[in-house]
């Protein structure tokens, strides 16, 4: 009985016991580990790595929107052709483009730099504007397994697992995925204190590209196709608005207040690396490693962040069998809103809290700990959009939801540089704003999937 209680306290223990059951879930782990090893540990430090290319706030906006209509025109094709052709040859095949993506990211600068000229329109005056060509190329490609994959991975674990256990497969897969994203800011953060940045993160993403291309090879190889299920009645993209209009009753309010969330963490969510390097210029003195400079001191703190989410996941999408989905989901929405007013708020500077002298990087830890409690909604948020949907149109429910999500928050980073090269604190408060009105939004018209109780 005590080995039993223990098991089931220990979310490592329930994540060991779940994939030794479920093979497909163990090898999509392992694939989901790779890329996300490399996409956590170089998609955060794009800002940074766009500034020193030559690229100001505005193209840094412009490659989040990029980013954001990429990942909103890729999931829904990506759903139909892994209900066509199977989980196994689709994530293959964007597994190996984006590999090719992170190679490009690397040797951006062979691509150059293209330059806008500054032109008025009437009253408006557009700057001059500079596009380093290779890492907006390349993004399209990285984007391939996470985007046009999302629709695949959805339906493994929904082929795989009973409605009411929905919370705790996915919770399987995002501790698998989470954990490569803490390790991912610790490698760029190793990477940072032997080189300067500029030549420590091609170095990073070079190993990215290696280490995509070694988790498609092994997804490849031991993907057990024989239980892959093919949907019959996929049509193409035509099919999208039926989809929509066929959506479970769940998903619209559900998709409302996601919408709103997302796009106020989108305007912002680009710009965490430059407030902590540039705006607030935070770094730290740790023992035995000495002096981190700030950018690399942002890896420590991702990896602190994931640690949270990591240790608060499982146990808290076991909560969903006896609250439901919704107050989970809530939650995760919640720590979305109000963290970018708080990280934009954070001190610069050492500050007094009782009579103790407060370094800022001490501060910054904490936020960056509160973050990672957003991360403890997403497997009661997946289990909520795919939960509802019948057998075999998994993907193409998942991807019909995300498009709707990503179109709508496509201008959100866009609109968050315009803002940014305004004020750094107008962008932060206003996603803030947009992020709390769409989680009163959700508490308000949301609705549950009463599969999953108990």
């Amino acid at each position: 009985m005590t080995d039993a209680v223990d098991t089931e306290e220990s979310p490592f223990a329930t994540l060991r016991g779940y994939l030794a059951l479920e093979r497909d879930v163990l090898v999509l782990s392992v694939a989901m580990f790779a890329f996300s090893l490399g996409y956590q540990g170089t998609n955060q430090y794009m800002a940074e790595y766009l500034f020193v290319l030559g690229a100001g706030p505005v193209v840094v906006g412009l490659f989040g929107s990029l980013g954001s209509l990429i990942s909103a025109v890729y999931p829904y094709p990506g759903g139909v052709i892994s209900d066509r052709i199977g989980s196994r040859r689709a994530l293959t095949l964007f597994g190996l483009l984006s590999a090719l993506g992170f190679a490009m990211w690397a040797f951006a600068g062979v691509f150059g730099l293209v330059v806008t000229p500054a032109v008025a329109l009437g009253p408006v005056s557009v700057p001059e504007l500079a596009f380093p060509v290779g890492i907006f190329l390349g993004l399209f490609l990285v984007q391939c397994w996470k985007s046009f994959g999302l629709g695949a991975t959805f339906a493994i674990v929904k082929q795989s697992v009973e409605p009411r256990q929905l919370a705790t497969g996915f919770a399987a897969t995002e501790t698998v995925r989470r954990l490569a994203f803490l390790l991912g800011p610790l490698l760029v953060t190793a990477a940072l204190t032997v080189f300067t940045f500029e030549v420590g993160f091609r170095v990073v993403l070079a190993v990215a590209a290696v280490v995509a291309a070694l988790g498609t090879l092994a997804q490849h190889l031991l993907y057990d196709a024989s239980e892959d299920t093919i949907g019959k009645s996929s049509e193409g993209l035509g099919t999208v608005v039926g989809n929509l209009r066929a959506m479970p009753s769940q998903l619209p309010p559900l998709l409302l207040g996601d919408t709103l969330v997302r796009f106020a963490n989108g305007m912002v969510y680009v710009f965490f690396v430059v407030v902590v390097s540039d705006y607030l210029g935070v770094g730290v003195t740790l023992p035995l490693v000495g002096e981190l400079s700030p950018q690399a001191f942002f890896g420590i703190l991702l990896a602190v962040e994931m640690a949270v989410a990591l240790l608060s996941m499982v146990p808290v999408s076991r909560l969903t069998a006896r609250v439901g989905l919704k107050p989970v989901v809530a939650l995760g929405f919640a720590v979305y809103a109000v963290f970018p007013v708080l990280l934009i708020s954070a001190p610069g500077d050492a500050i007094q809290v009782a009579g103790l002298t407060v370094p800022p990087s001490a501060v910054l830890l904490v936020l960056f700990a509160f973050s990672g409690l957003r991360f403890a909604g997403l497997p009661a948020h997946k289990a909520l959009i795919v939960g509802p949907a019948a057998r075999d149109t998994g993907g193409r429910v998942t991807g019909s939801y995300y498009l709707v999500r990503n179109i709508v928050t496509v201008p959100a980073a866009a609109v968050g540089g315009v803002l940014y090269a305004i004020s750094p604190a107008v962008a932060f408060t206003t996603a803030s704003v947009v992020g709390v009105v769409g989680v009163l939004l959700f508490l308000v018209v949301g609705e549950d999937f009463d599969a999953v109780r108990g």
